[in-house]
């Protein structure tokens, strides 16, 4: 039996799930799921090689709403070896998310030995500290239930860093699975709720919400775990940093940055 999707297609339509929905509010959605589909759709766009997306900066333009979303996407920069390509998310026709993905072509490219990579964080065993469902949550989210976590450092119920790898189990589309790039585009979008250095609540807490997301990569991932190590950075202006540092089962992959708007609840 196929596990229940992030994403159904409707026609030229995605529709959310409540797979995909946020932890702010079940009424808008988490930014790893626009991600990852945005991620589909640039990877798809006019390919005829092998490309890396190299760097990928999703701009939220406004709450992404569970309603039904198109996908629009085009070539901004043609390139044999490089390209710069933009993909648009839209609700009613009203633009909510915006990613711009620098793609760089494969190719083989023997380098002279270098220093060795750093250390892989453990990976997870089958089923073993794998945490599906944070507690005291009030309805299914992304975040809950639409991926899987192994924490080696931190918890969502800690303030401070986080080490953890970070899964997405299930389709985006329909019965489609993800790619291993999709998969990293799901995961990066974790880094300021894993690291949060706030109180989250609706009472005396704070929002700490991202209003966009860069990833870098600088070689194709492998597996379908991502490993953030991510860090929060606050300042008194009301702003703030997220940063991770993005492994697979090989190692260093990349690393991801979120700017953060940082809001005191009363």
């Amino acid at each position: 039996m196929t596990a229940e999707p992030i994403f159904v297609s409707d026609g030229a339509a995605y529709v959310p799930t409540e797979l995909a929905r946020s932890p702010w509010g079940p009424d808008s959605l988490h930014g790893g799921a626009p991600a990852a589909l945005l991620a589909r759709a640039i990877e798809g766009h006019e390919v005829d090689l092998p490309m890396l997306l190299a760097r990928t900066t999703f701009e939220f333009l406004r709450p992404i709403p569970c309603a039904p979303l198109t996908v629009g996407v085009r070539t901004v920069r043609p390139g044999k070896k490089v390209q710069l390509v933009e993909a648009t998310l839209a609700a009613d026709d009203v633009e909510v998310c915006r990613a711009t993905a620098l793609r760089i072509r494969i190719a083989d490219v023997v380098l002279p030995p270098g220093t060795p990579d750093e250390p892989v964080p453990p990976l997870p065993s089958s089923g073993e500290g794998v945490r599906t469902n944070p507690p005291e949550w009030g309805w299914r989210a992304f975040h809950s239930e639409g991926v899987e976590m192994h924490w080696l450092r931190g918890q969502f119920e800690e303030e401070g860093p986080a080490l953890v790898w970070i899964r997405l189990p299930r389709p985006l589309v329909d019965d489609e699975a993800p790619s291993l790039t999709q998969r990293v585009m799901a995961a990066a979008d974790f880094g300021n709720g894993v690291s949060r250095a706030l109180p989250f609540g609706p009472v005396g807490g704070y929002l700490f919400i991202n209003p966009d997301l860069t990833v870098y990569l600088h070689r194709p991932p492998s597996g379908e775990w991502i490993c953030l190590d991510a860090h929060t950075y606050l300042s008194e202006a009301g702003t703030g940093l997220a940063e991770s540092a993005l492994s697979d089962e090989h190692g260093r992959l990349g690393r991801s940055v979120q700017a953060l708007l940082i809001d005191a609840l009363p």
